[in-house]
């Protein structure tokens, strides 16, 4: 089955034609043909570039993988999610591309990458004084206090961590990679799956061990974040220091 086959059958063609479409011929020029010197990372589910429009903008362009049911799936939640969402602190999705089986995502470029570059970094981790940590952990708090309590859609992240909060120019917050997120309606506030995602330090213990998520996942791993921004460590060296599991 082709992708926009596979796509009519997963994504409602509302979500995508309200959204910037972008040909493969504009985004390979502006990626210099995702030259390898553009590339700025690499995501869970493909490469991202760093790429100059026409215009003169610049942009990050994400890359899915071609043939991944993961790809395909990151593809469906970042348009029904992401692009739905307005909040200052969360990055924006600025258009797509479909050209065969390539799937690709654009967003506004974020000029300092993401936190942890920052963070668990001796030199760069000078930058981050105190009033600019308590400055990204407020930032981090009224993303996700929008989208568990006050955009209109109900979002839970699964997978936030250093890497996923990323940095504009002025060092301003905004978290991304909802590739992983759930949309829930009404009253839900708790889910149940026998497949765990996420990346482990930060996903609360219920979570692997039953199989069960919610907001409360969510603000489990914004504790974690906290506590890695308040003492400059990744959070796998926590019990390192003698104090166990407390």
């Amino acid at each position: 089955m082709s992708l926009i086959k596979r796509l009519r059958t997963s994504v409602l063609m509302d979500d995508l034609d309200s959204m910037p479409f972008f040909s493969l011929h504009e985004i390979a020029k502006a990626t210099d043909n995702f030259s390898i010197n553009n590339k700025i990372g690499e995501g869970g589910f493909g490469p991202v570039y760093k790429g100059v429009l026409e215009d003169g903008k610049e942009v990050a362009v994400k890359r899915l993988s071609e043939t991944s049911q993961q790809g395909l799936d990151e593809f469906k939640n970042e348009v029904i999610c992401i692009a739905k969402l307005q909040h200052r602190n969360l990055v924006k999705l600025l258009g797509y591309c479909i050209h065969g089986n390539e799937l690709i995502l654009v967003y506004e470029y974020m000029a300092n990458k993401s936190l942890d570059c920052f963070l668990f970094d001796e030199t760069r981790s000078s930058i981050l004084d105190w009033p600019q940590r308590f400055h990204i952990i407020n930032g981090m708090a009224r993303g996700i206090l929008y989208l568990h309590q006050d955009s209109h859609l109900q979002i839970i992240h699964r997978d936030l961590k250093a890497g996923n909060i990323l940095l504009d120019a002025n060092m301003n917050l905004k978290i991304s990679d909802f590739g992983l997120a759930r949309k829930f309606v009404g009253k839900d506030v708790m889910a149940k799956t026998k497949k765990v995602v996420g990346t482990y330090g930060y996903i609360s213990p219920e979570y692997p061990v039953h199989g069960r998520f919610s907001i409360k996942s969510d603000v489990f791993s914004f504790g974690v974040l906290v506590l890695e921004i308040v003492s400059g460590k990744k959070n796998r060296e926590f019990s390192r220091d003698g104090h166990g599991d407390n």
